[in-house]
């Protein structure tokens, strides 16, 4: 039976190196036997902030965002692909799991409790993460922000686990053949579904 896998693109510009790394991982999962499915986060339309946020009630979900829920509902894998902007990913990305990750649909907060259930468990997760600063910079100075922030506070939260990251960078600073390297890299790592 094939593996499931939802392609989630952050980047807002088709033309960049991200849209490459999601279409080498794209093309190796299917030619090893995954059914690959992808949304393009630019394309869909909602309200980054809606009315009803003002009045704490809860925004009716427009079809884009019903479509990307049915989508992850319908995945046993997601792979991000964003770059990281100010130490953490694009604002239109944050749009967009704020949008969809809703009460209900990943998670639910139980009566009179602290506690939550992860709604989305039993899916995995692989983060593809571009970046211009060097990764040992990002990890070491600034403490990854951005990757905590997604593995631990969102999808972890949801109940998605395993959460692997693969950090590309410096991505300024790299020459065509580190290019090449990396999208061999994310090829495998769609080869084997991970």
């Amino acid at each position: 039976m094939s593996k499931k896998i939802l392609i989630l693109q952050g980047h807002p510009n088709p033309d960049s190196y991200c849209f490459a790394l999601a279409e080498a991982y794209k093309r190796a999962a299917i030619a090893s036997g995954a059914e690959v499915r992808e949304l393009v986060v630019n394309d869909l339309k909602f309200n980054f902030n809606p009315p009803e946020y003002r009045s704490k009630l809860i925004p009716e979900l427009e079809e884009d965002v019903l479509k990307a829920q049915d989508e992850i509902r319908w995945a046993e894998h997601l792979v991000f692909v964003y770059p990281t902007w100010w130490g953490t990913m694009p604002t239109l990305l944050k749009a967009f799991i704020d949008r969809v990750f809703t009460s209900g649909f990943a998670f639910k907060y139980r009566q009179d409790s602290i506690w939550w259930d992860r709604l989305l468990k039993g899916k995995s997760a692989r983060l593809i993460v571009t970046m211009d600063a060097p990764p040992w910079y990002y990890r070491f100075v600034n403490g990854s922000p951005g990757h905590k922030a997604m593995k631990n506070t969102i999808l972890e939260f949801c109940g998605v686990k395993p959460v692997k990251i693969t950090t590309i960078g410096s991505v300024k600073t790299s020459n065509l053949a580190q290019r090449q390297k990396w999208l061999n890299q994310i090829g495998n790592l769609g080869n084997q579904h991970l």
